[in-house]
């Protein structure tokens, strides 16, 4: 029976050692196991077999992205001016052996570089240079304390500064500030709003005027192309009535000349008649007469013939 219970003993402390000896890591940690005191190994996320009563866990370590909240602290500028600040950190566990052992605590680490260092950079920062310059503060901090946590296995990823609170004097002398800027600009848009105001009804004026002459422009040159366009029907009208005028006249000295022939006259009553039809031409004030040289030699023998005639009778 006592063999038994031992047996039964013996089987039962295997059995924990076995399920003692399998350690299972979680993703996103890591396990940092030591044999004997000594640092052995780490275990990566899944499941692992140990030495029972050899092997123990010293830490689990979080190798994903963790933020640590800097508490206020009061910070003394350039000028003089007591601020309080807080940030926030963002770093991740890039050597989780070094984490354990070359510094007790990597968070406190963390946080005692960031506010002495932030200390160290506003003090050398007017107000107005601090509330201006977040994004040189946050870069600054990020390039300090990084190069200080590397050295314990330590990324840091990002420094953001949440609040910077001046005091409570300082912030009234701001807002009055702000408000008298705000005003000012108000009164600048007031004043460019009037101005632009003016000059868009100075310029529609000026299209008005300018369209105003172009329009007497183009009525004066239609007026003038009016006038244009009578003086030339006018003309033409004119001229064709001459043209008439010297078709009938041209018509009656052909009839006469040939009632003449038909008649038997002889060659002088010819030309007398034409001369005679000549000079009635001549007389029309509505006529113009342009004659070639060799017509007027022979109007001067028709002149001849026809005084010769005149004598006769």
């Amino acid at each position: 029976m006592v063999g038994t219970i031992a047996l039964i003993v013996v089987l039962l402390l295997i059995l924990i050692a076995i399920v003692s000896s399998i350690k299972i890591v979680n993703t996103g940690y890591v396990y940092i196991i030591e044999r004997f005191g000594q640092y052995h190994r780490t275990l990566e996320p899944g499941w692992h077999m140990t030495i029972p009563f050899a092997d123990f866990a010293r830490k689990k370590i979080s190798t994903k992205q963790q933020i640590i909240d800097v508490p206020p602290q009061t910070v003394i500028t350039k000028d003089n001016v007591n601020i309080s600040v807080d940030n926030v950190i963002f770093y991740k566990v890039i050597n989780s052996k070094e984490a354990v052992y070359n510094i007790e605590d990597y968070k406190a680490g963390i946080v005692y570089s960031a506010t002495t260092n932030i200390r160290n950079l506003i003090g050398n920062m007017t107000l107005d240079e601090v509330l201006s310059g977040r994004d040189r503060i946050n870069q600054e901090l990020l390039t300090i304390i990084d190069e200080i946590t590397d050295a314990y296995g330590i990324k840091i990823l990002s420094v953001e500064i949440k609040n910077i609170v001046p005091p409570t004097e300082i912030q009234n002398a701001m807002e009055k500030q702000m408000r008298a800027e705000r005003d000012k600009r108000a009164m600048i848009l007031q004043a460019e709003g009037a101005k632009q105001s003016q000059i868009a009804k100075a310029e529609g004026e000026k299209q008005a005027k300018i369209l105003e002459a172009e329009a007497q422009k183009e009525a004066q040159i239609r007026r003038a192309e009016g006038l244009r366009e009578s003086q030339l029907l006018e003309a033409e009208g004119r001229a064709r009535a001459i043209e008439e005028i010297a078709k009938a006249e041209s018509e009656a000295v052909r009839k006469v000349t040939a009632a003449i022939i038909e008649s038997g006259t002889d060659e002088r009553v010819i030309a007398l008649k034409q001369v005679e039809a000549l000079k009635e031409m001549a007389n029309s004030p509505a006529n113009k007469l342009i004659l070639p040289n060799e017509t007027l030699s022979s109007l001067g023998s028709i002149a001849a013939i026809g005084e010769m005639l005149k004598g006769e009778k």
